[in-house]
């Protein structure tokens, strides 16, 4: 009887620890005898002791975040860029047999690709063309991790730090474009004022009394704006009417 009791138990927690429960985002890679049988999971199953084993897969979206790595352009300038990247794994099996860690692989590949792809790019580019090139890293990446069973869903750089020296550079440029633009917008207003006051000098020629106007005017708002005594040359041609007529 202390036998039969003895079998029963082993039996019980044998069965006991064949149990595995796993969750919705979660796969079971079960393998038999050394030899892979098949994908479980999720929720609840055996695993048999001693003769099958497995091993836990997670399926959700991982971020990565990539070191900052050194790279020097097309053009010769050096840079230091850091880039973040999303992927998650879409067949277990793969991730399991066919690389040994999916995570340190994705992260050194990711790395050897910015520097790469960066690399082949000239500064001017690499800060005014981040969608293309972060497109273009998702792709070469999510190329090489395929046979993985890893999807890349996204790359994005985040940072991209310049020298001191080429910062103080860009900073000279920026600073003589914007000079250069205000030059250009200031001479473009004085060549149209200059057409303008051409346009009213042919409308005054055209009308004398209209020259004496304008004279007139002028004197008043001299007098409204300054309380000092202001000398204004008149033309002859304001008294030429009046002095015939007490000539006269």
């Amino acid at each position: 009887m202390q036998v039969i009791g003895i079998a029963a138990a082993i039996i019980v927690v044998f069965c006991v620890s064949a149990i595995r429960i796993l969750n919705e985002y979660e796969r079971g890679v079960v393998f038999t005898l050394g030899r892979f049988s098949e994908v479980k999971g999720p929720g609840l199953f055996l695993v048999w002791p001693f003769i099958q084993q497995m091993v836990r897969t997670d399926l959700r979206v991982i971020t990565l975040d990539v070191p900052t790595q050194d790279v020097i352009t097309k053009d010769n300038v050096p840079v230091k860029v850091n880039a973040v990247i999303y992927f998650r794994v879409l067949d277990p099996e793969k991730s399991v047999i066919k690389v040994a860690n999916f995570f340190v692989a994705t992260s050194q590949i990711s790395q050897t690709t910015l520097r790469s792809v960066l690399g082949e790019s000239e500064l001017d580019e690499l800060l005014s063309r981040r969608e293309m090139i972060n497109d273009k890293l998702r792709e070469i990446i999510d190329s090489q991790t395929d046979p993985w069973g890893v999807k890349v869903s996204l790359v994005e750089m985040k940072d991209v730090l310049l020298p001191e020296s080429m910062q103080r550079a860009m900073a000279k440029q920026a600073e003589a474009e914007r000079e250069r633009r205000a030059k250009i917008i200031a001479a473009e207003g004085e060549y149209q004022a200059s057409e303008k006051l051409e346009a009213a000098a042919a409308v005054l020629s055209k009308t004398p009394a209209a020259i004496q106007l304008r004279y007139l005017q002028t004197l008043v708002e001299i007098a409204q704006e300054n309380n000092s005594t202001t000398i204004f040359p008149i033309p002859i041609e304001l008294l030429s009417n009046w002095m015939e007529k007490k000539g006269s």
